[in-house]
């Protein structure tokens, strides 16, 4: 008499089938909004220490220049210029040079392979770095300002301008220089495109643009960052135009959802190479 087992026989079989476990859902998909507050949490408390003494340096190169600028420019539209240069010019060395710089060393490094391997949605990575980076600018800008209005003689009246200011200016600024990082091939090279966006924020947002050559007018329009020097310099005159100011920091809007959006791209792009 042979045993035969019962999963062997066509009735164990199906009765084996029945009671097998059901595979497992997955987890719903991460949400955007969970997900960007997370890493901008986890990249503002890593980045901290590290970019604190960067934000000095940052403040004082703003404060220098309007030293310097002091003896050249005694007034009028051309002070107003240097100092909303100078302000916005603190959120450039951040929000560009130093963010291209992070997204290059953490291309080369293999970093973006572990944020692939979350369930945070590309977007929420590229947003919240940015995010936590401009962050770190509030402080220096609002010290830069106060500074120039003082150092100048303007008016400290509309010096809440900068909370629509900063944001804006640091959004389309950050998504530049996240963009520069990831396409870079290497981190030097990110690492030279992020000085040479500064730079150009230096030299195109301080300087009083009626001195500049019709080139480098058109060249200073391309620059996100002068639509926020724009409108924080127009808040200066006696009766600030509004609609100029608002028209401005459209624009400055405008620009920002663009570079983060081509940031994002970048960031996939760069993800599955």
């Amino acid at each position: 008499m042979s045993v035969v087992p019962a999963d062997v026989l066509p009735g164990g079989a199906r009765g084996a089938e029945e009671t097998a476990p059901a595979p497992a859902e997955l987890g719903p998909r991460a949400r955007l909004w969970p997900s960007l507050a997370a890493v901008y949490r986890a990249q503002l408390s890593r980045a901290r220490v590290a970019r604190i003494p960067l934000l000095f340096v940052a403040t004082f190169q703003s404060v220098g220049i309007m030293i310097l600028m002091r003896g050249v420019v005694d007034g009028g539209g051309e002070a107003r210029a240097v100092v909303a240069g100078s302000s916005v010019l603190v959120v450039a060395f951040v929000a560009l040079n130093l963010l291209a710089q992070y997204f290059g060393q953490l291309r080369s490094s293999g970093g973006l392979d572990h944020y692939a391997t979350l369930p945070v949605p590309p977007a929420a990575v590229v947003l919240g770095a940015a995010g936590a980076y401009a962050s770190f600018t509030v402080p220096g800008t609002v010290v830069t300002a106060v500074f120039g209005c003082v150092l100048f003689g303007l008016p400290l009246t509309h010096l809440w301008v900068l909370a629509a200011v900063i944001p804006l200016a640091g959004a389309a600024l950050a998504g530049l220089g996240a963009a520069l990082g990831l396409l870079a091939p290497r981190p030097e090279l990110a690492t030279l495109l992020g000085q040479l966006g500064m730079s150009a924020a230096l030299l195109l947002g301080v300087l009083p643009a009626e001195r500049m050559p019709e080139a480098v007018r058109l060249a200073r329009d391309l620059l996100p960052s002068t639509y926020g020097v724009e409108a924080y310099a127009r808040t200066f005159a006696p009766d600030p135009d509004w609609a100029f100011v608002l028209g401005d920091l459209a624009v400055c809007g405008v620009v920002g959802v663009l570079s983060l959006a081509v940031a994002t791209w970048a960031y996939r792009r760069a993800a599955v190479r």
